[in-house]
């Protein structure tokens, strides 16, 4: 059956795994398991009593931590013909009110960690009519309580869902500019799951690690997961990371570049006598097979060192405006250095070096952005990604760096920085960089990795980064080379995902 909206996949993995696990997580000392049934009728009673709260078709923002009950919270959402606007937990209260505001949000699902943006949310957000506390409402006056709500509208839900209407509002965190509120349909987000091929067997353990508000950690982690009859282990929270990968032994995990870092430069730096292998199947808990990779770039050595311990990396390609992924390598098709081949439902076509993409689940536009929206899709409908590549001949993708970042000499030379960054980059002793242009100088900024150098006694840390600029220059024209070095002795201020904002 072809999956047309978020209720088709809930329909149809109840149908196939009524019984098996869908999640665990931790409470308290104990691992709380539901099964695909459970899934179905507490989302399901979501569902009747938002529409007994008169919010069926509403904008209703969900703002907490990952886990149970912000799924069912999100599914019971959407499956009521209603629009789901998650929102990051980790921003500051006024800036929570803005989104909230800026999407008309009706009600709000919150958790226990939102008691700052939550105590004069109504009053900064005219609009809102309606609270609803994940775990407990006692310390919210007026805050109708999740767990109670869903004991009594106990049910089963149906309502016609049309596939083309928005069903969630996702905000980007750019690193530029204003966030734009990207509206997804229920065809937009079920093709995508449709489309993106996964080989895993029903009850194969995953856990869960990337921010749920992330339409990667959303789409591929979760609803991926559930329509191939996945068992999902939440990660409560990445003080725990380590923790629990070794409570849930997860055979799958979704990861961003920068987790992978730093997992390897634990490994780098252990004890030499305890065997790569060893070490990298302990940091992920003695039974990880695969990393599905996105976000950003990731170094191609890291993959070979990480496949040389018996993990593979699979490195893909997205961005929340199509759903999210574009393309992906899989246990079928995988090409280090690439982000694998375009899903069957992208069309990808290059404007002058930039990606642009068509097909069913590039967004419906940007919420009450119609400018933005008219210079992000043409008039025929492509996506203009923004983003630079180049396609192989045999269908593997490849990111080559940002239209927007391009440095443009006076000569005419065209420069990607990241390329020269992720170049740059692979030497141990950098831990974050940025290169821009400086006046007559391409100039890189460094964040030196502090803890390697005092681990290999390199006293002069400057020195020893412009040997490995000179390195880096040796092999390149003369129009790319690096011709100035700048230090940090702080990290680079980071977006919500975790990408420097480079202006």
């Amino acid at each position: 059956m072809a999956l047309n909206t978020i209720k088709d996949i809930i329909n149809q993995c109840t149908t196939a795994f009524a019984d098996m696990t869908a999640f665990k997580y931790i409470e308290g000392r104990e691992i709380i398991e539901k099964t695909y049934s459970q899934l179905r009728s507490d989302s399901e009673s979501v569902s009747r009593a938002l529409e007994k709260l008169g919010l069926a078709g509403k904008h209703i923002a969900v703002i907490g931590m990952s886990s149970y009950d912000w799924i069912i919270s999100y599914l019971g959402i959407v499956n009521s013909a209603s629009v789901a606007v998650p929102l990051d937990a980790s921003l500051p209260p006024a800036e929570l009110h803005e989104l909230i505001d800026r999407a008309h949000a009706s009600a709000v699902i919150f958790d226990k960690t939102q008691k700052a943006m939550i105590a004069d949310v109504l009053e900064k957000c005219p609009g809102l009519k309606i609270l609803i506390a994940m775990q407990d409402s006692a310390s919210v006056d007026g805050a109708y309580s999740l767990p109670q709500l869903i004991e009594e509208n106990r049910g089963e839900y149906s309502t016609e869902i049309d596939p083309d209407k928005m069903c969630t509002l996702m905000y980007t965190s750019g690193t530029t500019g204003k966030s734009k509120g990207v509206m997804l349909s229920h065809r937009n987000l079920a093709a995508n799951v449709e489309n993106c091929v996964v080989l895993i067997e029903p009850g194969t353990v995953s856990m869960s690690v990337l921010p749920i508000h992330h339409s990667y950690c959303l789409t591929s982690g979760v609803l991926k997961s559930i329509s191939l009859g996945g068992c999902i282990c939440i990660n409560d929270s990445m003080l725990h990371f380590a923790r629990n990968f070794k409570k849930f032994r997860p055979e799958v995990t979704l990861l961003v570049p920068l987790i992978i870092e730093t997992v390897y430069q634990q490994i780098r730096d252990a004890d030499p006598s305890i065997p790569k292998k060893l070490a990298a199947q302990a940091a992920f808990g003695g039974n990880l097979k695969i990393i599905f990779s996105g976000g950003a770039y990731l170094n191609p050595d890291l993959v070979d060192f990480f496949n040389e311990c018996g993990i593979s990396i699979l490195q893909g390609y997205g961005m929340t405006e199509c759903s999210p992924v574009i393309s992906t390598n899989n246990q079928l098709a995988s090409r280090p250095g690439s982000v694998g081949k375009p899903l069957a439902n992208c069309e990808v076509k290059f404007d002058d070096e930039e990606i642009c993409i068509k097909g069913s689940s590039v967004m419906m536009g940007y919420y009450e952005m119609p400018e933005e929206t008219a210079q992000t899709i043409d008039s025929d409908g492509w996506l203009h990604t923004g983003d630079l590549g180049r396609m192989d001949e045999d269908g593997f993708l490849y990111i080559t760096g940002r239209k927007k970042n391009l440095i443009i000499l006076s000569n005419g030379e065209n420069i990607s920085p990241e390329e020269l960054e992720n170049a740059i980059g692979k030497a141990d002793l950098v831990k974050e960089i940025l290169v821009r242009e400086s006046g007559s100088n391409i100039e890189a900024e460094i964040y030196p990795d502090a803890e390697y150098a005092e681990k290999h006694n390199i006293t002069d840390i400057r020195a020893a980064l412009q040997s490995v600029i000179d390195d880096f220059n040796k092999d390149m024209p003369l129009y790319k080379r690096i011709t100035a070095l700048k230090l940090r002795d702080t990290e680079f201020d980071k977006n919500t995902t975790k990408k420097i904002k480079r202006f």
